[in-house]
C-alpha cells in the first residue's frame, strides 16, 4: 500500500511520475520525508533541475527574513495560479492495456463513458473468460444497462441518507473499550467513541494502535517476529535499571539489571554515552564494571532530583511512541499489534512489509502517506469498526463521508471547525453550533445567503430545493380551441 499511495501522493502535487518512482523505490522516500529533505538529498536520486522542481512543488521552500506582508501575499497568490495552471496526464497513473484503450475506444463510441477503473476490471474479465471481440459490444451494452440502473436518482439527498444509514445503526453502538480477539494486553477503543474520533478527524486517537507487518521471507518465523517486536518497543533507562541517590554527593548511582542488557542485546558503555549526550541529564558521566555513575554540581539538590528523572526517562531502544508490541498468528503469518503508534519510522526498519503495515490514526496516514492513503484509511477503520458491533452499512455511505473530508486535498472533520464550519450559507452554520457568534459575525461583515441549502429552506419554511421540492409544476391554462367551422 505505501509505496503506491506514496507515488500517487507526489503526483498529486505535480511531481512527474519517473522522479516519483525514483523517489519512492530507489530511495525509499515517504511523502513527510520529500517535504522534509534538502536539495542535495533529493540530488542523490535526480538530476539538479529535478530536484528543484520537486522541492518547489513538495518541499519546504527557504525562507528570507525580511519579506513584507504584500510581498508574502504576492508570491502566495503567484503559487496557486501557477498550480491552477498545472494539467496532470491521467493517462500516466496507471496505463490500460491493450484491450482495455480498445474497449474504452468502444465505449466512448457507443456514447457510454464508462468510468476508467471498469474499463480496466472489464478487460482483465474478458481476458480470464476469453471472450472474443466480436462480443466486446453486447459486454460494453450489458454493463452500462447495469451503471444506469445503478445511478443515484438526480436531485437525491445523497448526504441525508447516508446521515440516517450510519446514524440509526449508530444509536445501537456501545461506548465500551473492546480489545482484540485473544490478546487482553493491547486495547482499542471501538463503537460510539472511536466513530466520533474517526470523523472528527482527531489527530491522536485515545488508543492509537499499529498493525505491523513482516517481509514475505521473515513472516512465518516467531523468533524475527520477536526481534523486531522487542526493537519496536520503547526501552527506558527506568525499566531496565536501579537509581541511588546520594544527598551528601550530589550523585546518582544507576545499576542497570547485567541480564536483561543481554536479554534485549544492549551494551552498558552504550549507554553511559547516550547519557553523556542528553542535553538535560546536568553532570558527569562516568562508567566502570557495572555501574554508571553522575556527579551532579556540588550544592545543587534540585538539580540533582531533575537530572534522576532525566535520566530514568532517557531512550534506550525502540520507536517513540510505541509502549508495547504483541504478537499473534493470523491467517498463518505473525503480525504485531503495538500500543502506540509511529508510522513513519516504523516504515523505515528493515524486515517491516511497508505495503500491509498500518495504522488506526487516519491523521497520521494522512501526514506520510497523503490523502488518498488518509481516505481509505477512513473507509476502513469506519466499516470495521461498524461490523465489530455487528451493524451493517452499506459502504456507498462511509465512502461519501470519507469523499466530504477529504475533498479539498487536506483532512477536515465534521463539525463546526471542519465541513460544517466552512459552509457558505449564514443559516446552516448558525443551525449546526454557536449560534449567536455565527449570526453576530454575518451581521457585521453584511453577508447574505441564498437559500440554497436544506437547513436554511427548512428554517425559513420554504420547500427545499432537492427530490420533490427541486422540480416546479407551473399551471399556465389550457390553450384556446380553434373551432373551425364548415364553410358553407
Amino acid at each position: 500500500m505505501a509505496k503506491k499511495d506514496t507515488i500517487n501522493a507526489l503526483k498529486r502535487r505535480g511531481v512527474d511520475e519517473e522522479s516519483a518512482k525514483k523517489l519512492v523505490k530507489e530511495g525509499d522516500f515517504l511523502l513527510g520525508d520529500v517535504k522534509d529533505a534538502s536539495k542535495e538529498e533529493l540530488m542523490e536520486y535526480l538530476s539538479e533541475e529535478k530536484a528543484e522542481e520537486v522541492l518547489n512543488q513538495v518541499g519546504k521552500k527557504g525562507k528570507k527574513k525580511s519579506k513584507s506582508k504584500k510581498k508574502k501575499s504576492e508570491e502566495k497568490s503567484e503559487e496557486e495560479e501557477s498550480k491552477s495552471k498545472e494539467k496532470i496526464e491521467i493517462d500516466k497513473f496507471e496505463a490500460l492495456s491493450e484491450t482495455g484503450k480498445e474497449l474504452k475506444s468502444l465505449s466512448e463510441k457507443e456514447g457510454y463513458y464508462l468510468p476508467r477503473a471498469l474499463i480496466r476490471d472489464i478487460a482483465e474479465s474478458v481476458k480470464e473468460h476469453d471472450i472474443s471481440e466480436d462480443d466486446y459490444e453486447e459486454v460494453l451494452e450489458m454493463v452500462n444497462e447495469r451503471v444506469q440502473n445503478r445511478k443515484v436518482d438526480p436531485k437525491e439527498s445523497v448526504g441525508i441518507v447516508g446521515a440516517q444509514s450510519i446514524g440509526e445503526p449508530g444509536t445501537q453502538m456501545t461506548m465500551r473499550t473492546f480489545h482484540h480477539a485473544g490478546v487482553a494486553e493491547i486495547g482499542v477503543t471501538q463503537g460510539l467513541p472511536r466513530m466520533i474520533e474517526i470523523v472528527d478527524a482527531r489527530k491522536e486517537p485515545s488508543t492509537p494502535s499499529m498493525e505491523v507487518h513482516l517481509k514475505d521471507e521473515f513472516k512465518d518465523d516467531r523468533e524475527e517476529a520477536k526481534d523486531l517486536a522487542s526493537r519496536l518497543e520503547i526501552t527506558r533507562l527506568k525499566d531496565i535499571a536501579d537509581f541511588e541517590i546520594n544527598i551528601a554527593e550530589t550523585s546518582i548511582t544507576i545499576e542497570p539489571d547485567m541480564e536483561t542488557l543481554e536479554e534485549e542485546n544492549l551494551d552498558i558503555d552504550e549507554i553511559a554515552k547516550d547519557l553523556n549526550k542528553k542535553r538535560n541529564v546536568e553532570g558527569e558521566v562516568t562508567q566502570s564494571d557495572e555501574v554508571i555513575n553522575i556527579d551532579v554540581e556540588e550544592g545543587k539538590f534540585s538539580l540533582l532530583y531533575q537530572t534522576v528523572e532525566e535520566a530514568k526517562e532517557a531512550k534506550i531502544k525502540g520507536i517513540k511512541g510505541i509502549t508495547r508490541g504483541v504478537i499473534r498468528k493470523d491467517e498463518g503469518e505473525f503480525v504485531i499489534y503495538t500500543e502506540g503508534s509511529n508510522l513513519k519510522d516504523v516504515l523505515k526498519m528493515d524486515k517491516v512489509d511497508i505495503e500491509k503495515t498500518t495504522t488506526n490514526s487516519p491523521v497520521e496516514i494522512y501526514n506520510v502517506l497523503g490523502i488518498e492513503a488518509a481516505r481509505k484509511s477512513i473507509i476502513q477503520e469506519a466499516k470495521d469498526t461498524l461490523n465489530e458491533q455487528g451493524l451493517e452499512v452499506d459502504i456507498r455511505h462511509i465512502m461519501l463521508v470519507a469523499d466530504i473530508m477529504t475533498n479539498e486535498g487536506e483532512l477536515n472533520a465534521i463539525g463546526r471547525h471542519g465541513v460544517s464550519g466552512r459552509k457558505t450559507s449564514v443559516l446552516a452554520r448558525a443551525a449546526f453550533e454557536i449560534t449567536s457568534q455565527h449570526l453576530l459575525r454575518a451581521a457585521i461583515l453584511g453577508e447574505e445567503d441564498q437559500l440554497d441549502g436544506v437547513a436554511e429552506n427548512v428554517i425559513v419554511g420554504q420547500p427545499i430545493t432537492q427530490g420533490t421540492g427541486a422540480v416546479d409544476v407551473k399551471y399556465t391554462g389550457y390553450p384556446e380551441k380553434e373551432v373551425q367551422k364548415d364553410e358553407e
